[in-house]
């Protein structure tokens, strides 16, 4: 007789930085299962440091057999990434049957090409790691390019935060009526603000941006209609801020009667709270795939958390099951 208890079992770990989206993400599948099925509990997943910094994960449960999600944004710093690298070598040794890297934060994703000779792809660079290390599929959120999906030698299950944002900008819709307009802070964002526009029926502002060098902005120039508009920024990271505060100084001053923000990663190196806390932005509205320093707690009065952990939820279950994901996602 053929033992069939560990057929298409589900394993859902998380590393240390991402327990406090995992431990939402577990609450929220409870929600949806079927009464009928097994509660979802956090795999005891323990992570070993030795003095000379490093670190070993260590399951303490058998995964033999089982299908693995591991939950781990890759933000600063770098032991995220190789924590995650680490756990999932872990798994597959241990006889895994799969192994799903969940990065609802890609971190490395904006060194996607050669802007300049001489330098990496990180993005690339990246991915090869994760296949090295025996990851079979990956389920990030809102890579900073769609053609990143490339780099990988396996399935990418690509999720974005405009479920959970269409919702909160059709409020705002209501509220403004007319006047809402949705910017792009760059040229680079075109193409995300028009297919949030193309839904919302609404115009679009483009800040033509020219840099005096990396994350310092020379001069930003709005096209389109500005003035009597109440603007929302749509960009897909947030890190030190200064394109969106300048764009958003700049959109005021052409005579918009407010601006706010979405952006779906809260990187927020530097100066970044800081600026946003002084600038003419009325609200900045961000996903939890990054927490928000709690040492800067004072200077978070404008941030508004949406979070994504019913949405990665949903998607958990759905490639666990074998069933479609892009239904779900409206743009």
């Amino acid at each position: 007789m053929i033992n069939d208890v560990h057929k298409h079992r589900m394993a859902l770990f998380t590393c240390d930085a991402s327990r406090y989206f995992a431990e939402k993400v577990v609450e929220a599948m409870n929600r949806m299962k079927s009464p009928e099925d097994p509660e979802v509990v956090l795999g005891p997943l323990e992570v070993t440091h030795f003095s000379d910094g490093e670190f070993q994960p260590s399951y303490q449960e058998s995964v033999r057999g089982a299908t693995c999600f591991i939950i781990q944004s890759t933000f600063p710093s770098t032991d995220n990434l190789m924590e995650l690298l680490l756990s999932i070598d872990a798994a597959k040794r241990a006889s895994a049957n799969k192994v799903i890297a969940v990065i609802p934060y890609y971190g490395w994703a904006r060194q996607d090409r050669k802007d300049k000779p001489r330098v990496s792809i990180g993005a690339k660079l990246v991915a090869n790691m994760l296949k090295v290390a025996g990851t079979d599929a990956l389920m990030t959120c809102d890579l900073h390019a769609d053609q990143i999906q490339g780099f990988f030698d396996f399935p990418v299950n690509h999720l974005y935060a405009s479920y959970d944002f269409l919702g909160i900008l059709r409020k705002l819709q209501k509220q403004f009526k007319d006047t809402l307009t949705l910017a792009a802070p760059d040229m680079g964002g075109a193409k995300r603000v028009n297919a949030y526009a193309k839904n919302l029926h609404t115009p679009v502002v483009i800040c033509h941006k020219t840099r005096a060098r990396a994350n310092v902005v020379e001069r930003i120039t709005p096209i389109g209609e500005v003035e009597g508009r109440d603007i929302v920024i749509i960009d897909d990271i947030i890190d030190t801020a200064g394109t969106l505060t300048e764009a958003a100084n700049e959109l005021i001053k052409r005579g918009a009667r407010s601006v706010r923000a979405f952006a779906t990663h809260p990187v927020l190196s530097g100066p970044a709270y800081e600026r946003i806390d002084k600038s003419a932005l009325s609200e900045v509205y961000v996903t939890d795939t990054i927490p928000l320093d709690p040492a800067k707690k004072e200077l978070q009065g404008k941030f508004r958390v949406v979070s994504l952990a019913d949405t990665f939820a949903r998607m958990i279950l759905r490639v666990y099951n074998y069933q479609p994901i892009s239904s779900e996602f409206p743009l």
